[in-house]
């Protein structure tokens, strides 16, 4: 046993809301190692220990503690939440979490008590990379040791997808800090004990995880457009892993990809051009091709954000290709993006524009805003009309970028978006400038813009 300075209070309010005496837990933990064939010899004095005084039991047995209390209280109880892990949630710079399910929990419950210090941590840049050292069978027995007798059947999956596709429809029009409680309190009660459940066949279990992967994927995204890109990335990660027990091919490619385009977001090209490429490698010839579309065009921009200019316009010439071979749409995972066609003239606009061909990105933007419906796709067309009004104030059109300026602002109002935020300062900052110019419509549209941030 490690010694601590203070009573551990977090067990003992799970103790408490157990109900259990300090014999009750001991016994409990005894049978759970028991199971695993570990002979403790776990007393009252022990738990005693573990509560007034913060002793931190040794080697596995935090874990038993955990897995005692989550059969008690019929939800999943993580050693962080008891006070006997080592972080809030596990450090996920340096390898990803062997239980998923457990870091589900524990990243839900961040959430969910609107924990401040989690919402605002820091990217990993080194993280980005995991996915490429990932080795998910550790992860499939711990997963497969986790299974209950609670039989989930394809109508419970089918409930996951249309709650992800509710939340996903408001995430477009109304940004991601709406609901993002409500989405993640469903991923942790209901979602993550689904997981836990006896599938009647593979292919049942398949879709649980592939739908968990959404879910998650869709937490990771509102988490990123809410500007909390450390929480977002954690939950980028999860979805990886719940979508390389789904679909190591194209699912786990499909989150590899959403990683990748987080960190091109944020300016963070290191590694990211060769977690794109796996991805890509991962998925090619196993996927259709719009899927594949959207693949090549998040490994162009990754490519172009490098410097690698030629590889850059063959990938975006492949991706054009597989768009147009394409007969079927995509699957549910991949149609999450919005119209492959807008994504791919967006990311085509955004290789340009990093390559610094404004007039061929204008181009690119323009086509994205002719595929996103404004009522569908209210903050994406948003963005890419934002995209658009600074490539065309790159080539000194100044009149014109207040225009498309003008149009994304009609846009943002009343959407709780951290990207949108930032294009908005940026489009102030321009029009500050173009105010001193006298640029026609400059300064009624920098008062509309500093109303709005200040709303």
């Amino acid at each position: 046993m490690n010694p601590s300075a203070e009573p551990n209070r977090h067990l003992a309010a799970v103790l408490d809301e157990a109900g259990w005496t300090y014999e009750a837990l001991a016994r409990a933990v005894r049978a759970v190692a028991a199971e695993s064939r570990v002979e403790l010899r776990t007393s009252k004095a022990a738990v005693h220990h573990w509560v007034v005084s913060g002793t931190r039991p040794a080697g596995r047995t935090p874990l038993y503690i955990a897995e005692a209390l989550s059969r008690r209280l019929r939800r999943t109880v993580t050693p962080a939440e008891i006070g006997l892990g080592s972080e809030p949630v596990e450090d996920t710079t340096r390898a990803l979490p062997l239980d998923p399910l457990a870091a589900a929990a524990d990243l839900g419950r961040l959430i969910m008590l609107r924990r401040r210090d989690f919402l605002a941590t820091t990217f990993s840049a080194a993280a980005v990379g995991l996915p490429l050292a990932y080795d998910h069978q550790a992860a499939a027995a711990a997963l497969s040791a986790a299974a209950g007798s609670r039989r989930i059947g394809p109508g419970e999956i089918a409930v996951v997808r249309q709650f992800t596709e509710m939340f996903r429809t408001a995430d477009e029009r109304l940004g991601g800090g709406h609901g993002l409680v409500a989405i993640t309190s469903y991923l942790t009660d209901v979602v993550t004990p689904m997981l836990k459940g006896a599938f009647p066949d593979s292919a049942v279990r398949t879709e649980a995880f592939g739908a968990a992967a959404e879910l998650a994927t869709l937490i990771g995204w509102k988490l990123h457009d809410h500007g909390s890109d450390g929480a977002a990335q954690r939950f980028y990660l999860l979805a990886y892993q719940f979508a390389c027990e789904a679909d190591p091919a194209g699912r786990a490619a499909w989150a590899m990809r959403a990683l990748a385009h987080q960190a091109l977001d944020l300016g963070h090209h290191t590694g990211t051009a060769a977690l794109a490429d796996a991805a890509l490698d991962r998925a090619r010839g196993r996927v259709d091709p719009n899927t594949e579309a959207l693949l090549l065009i998040t490994t162009a921009r990754a490519n172009g954000a490098s410097g690698n200019r030629a590889a850059a316009a063959k990938l975006i010439l492949a991706a054009e290709n597989a768009m147009l071979a394409a007969a079927e749409p995509p699957p549910a995972y991949a149609a999450a993006s919005g119209p492959v066609a807008a994504t791919v003239a967006s990311h085509t606009g955004k290789t340009l524009t990093a390559m610094q061909d404004h007039a061929a990105a204008e181009r690119h933007y323009r086509a994205a805003v002719q595929h996103r419906v404004p009522g569908t796709y209210r903050r994406g067309r948003a963005l890419t009309l934002a995209n658009l009004a600074k490539t065309v104030a790159a080539q000194h059109r100044h009149e014109e970028a207040v225009t498309l300026w003008a149009q994304a602002l009609d846009l943002m109002e009343g959407v709780a978006s951290d990207r949108a935020t930032v294009e908005l300062d940026t489009m102030s900052s321009a029009l500050r400038l173009y105010t001193s110019r006298r640029i026609r419509g400059a300064a009624e549209l920098h008062r509309r813009a500093a109303a709005l941030r200040r709303a």
